[in-house]
């Protein structure tokens, strides 16, 4: 039987940035479930504050010269590539000049969010998964880590209902103890439905769009959630109670939640 094929979406990688739950669970969770027989694809931003030299980053040529569209202007995907020799792991880099050519991640050096981090997540998420076609590559499970990932069911749902490579694929997203504060922008459900969202997908994204209405979105249309972090905002905890029809898997400490996760991999697989 041909190995299942999971597909990691990642807000943050440890040695890209700097250690964080995200970033070291992002680093490490891949390396084991392929050690444990799968097969993967690992993703995350291409952040200004990554050392392209000291990390051998390289432009995958093949892969980018794309443009995608948000909010009427054009923005170039560019694809790049690093190795992790020790983890025999590749990791693809989503890059584009206006969203990711900064010093900072999230927010600038006085801890100011950038207040394009809505537009930043849709590019983010749609560069992933046109990545994803242009390899064909068809992942049979994609894990999404961290806010920055949240609309990829959506999407999936949605707007790539139809793709042959993404249709299929089961969605499970970890949330984590990573709320962002600055809500996005009035214009954020606008542009979601110019790609194809309706208004019933997005009842509940309001004119200012915060973490917890962001994080039920992609519950809604997840069909397996992972509780990342031991304590995570109590509203969004309490809506998770009320969907026991999506698979639900509590918070696992580090000594087992490689097992434990990928074990879930297959409850999800085998739901219709």
């Amino acid at each position: 039987m041909d190995a299942k094929k999971i597909l990691f979406i990642a807000q943050e990688i440890t040695p890209y940035l700097p250690e964080s739950e995200i970033a070291t669970i992002c680093r490490n969770l891949p390396q084991g479930i392929q050690e444990r027989g799968r097969e993967i694809r690992t993703f995350m931003p291409k952040f200004g504050n990554i050392n392209e030299r000291r990390n051998q980053l390289h432009e995958v040529i093949r892969l980018s010269g794309m443009n995608l569209i948000i909010d009427d202007t054009d923005h170039p995907l560019i694809i790049k590539v690093a190795s992790i020799q020790s983890a025999r792991m590749q990791v693809y880099f989503i890059d584009n000049d206006d969203f990711f050519q900064r010093k900072h991640t999230i927010c600038d050096e006085d801890g100011n969010e950038y207040e394009d981090n809505d537009d930043r997540s849709i590019f983010y998420v749609r560069g992933v998964l046109e990545t994803i076609k242009k390899l064909r590559w068809i992942p049979d499970v994609i894990h999404c880590h961290g806010w920055m990932s949240a609309l990829t069911a959506l999407y999936i749902k949605r707007m790539y209902a139809d793709d042959p490579c993404l249709k299929d694929a089961k969605i499970v997203y970890s949330i984590y103890n990573d709320d962002f504060k600055t809500p996005f922008r009035k214009e954020f459900a606008s542009k979601l439905k110019i790609d194809g969202a309706k208004d019933s997908d997005l009842k509940g994204i309001k004119a200012n769009t915060n973490f917890v209405e962001l994080t039920k979105l992609a519950i809604n249309f997840a069909d397996g959630i992972i509780q990342g972090s031991e304590t995570i905002n109590q509203e969004v905890l309490d809506y998770i109670a009320t969907k026991p029809e999506t698979p639900f898997l509590p918070y696992q400490s580090p000594d087992i939640y490689m097992d434990k996760i990928n074990e879930f991999y297959d409850v999800i697989l085998d739901t219709k």
